[in-house]
């Protein structure tokens, strides 16, 4: 949300993607975490910014709609030797630049791993997600336990 609003201030339009990665299980579908952000943004006061899901690469929806800058969010913890790569593939692909911002570091520590591993627990993820996301984590965590 933090690096969302930082760039509203310095775009005109802000487009937020949410895609699929291969290397990772997600808790909610893509249509669900689309609306909880639509949710956490509207709450914010930011209901310009769009909110889609893609199958396809990033690099493909930004040539559809006309951007030529992805931002992403930077923690202290590997991340800019992860992204690095996908910024110069992106750049490859579709001459779409990467900006990288660092995270608030208030928040750096936090990842959806450890908001999972703490809500699993039944410890409070209060101010480490939207709070229109918390009752939903807890929903889908309970019918996770109940599937088991």
């Amino acid at each position: 949300m933090d690096v969302i609003e930082r760039c509203s201030k310095f775009f005109c339009e802000v487009h937020v993607v949410v895609a699929a990665n291969a290397a990772k299980t997600p808790l909610f579908t893509d249509k669900e975490r689309v609306l909880m952000i639509r949710r956490a943004l509207d709450d914010d006061g930011y209901a310009d910014v769009k909110v889609v899901a893609t199958n396809g690469l990033i690099t493909d929806y930004c040539l559809q709609v006309g951007a030529s800058v992805i931002v992403k969010g930077l923690r202290q913890n590997g991340d800019y030797e992860a992204e690095l790569g996908m910024a110069l593939v992106n750049r490859k692909l579709a001459q779409v630049e990467t900006l990288f911002l660092p995270a608030d570091p208030v928040r750096e520590h936090i990842s959806s791993s450890i908001v999972k591993d703490v809500a699993r627990h039944g410890g409070d993820v209060t101010g480490m997600v939207p709070d229109s996301v918390v009752s939903m984590l807890q929903q889908a965590l309970n019918s996770e336990k109940s599937s088991i």
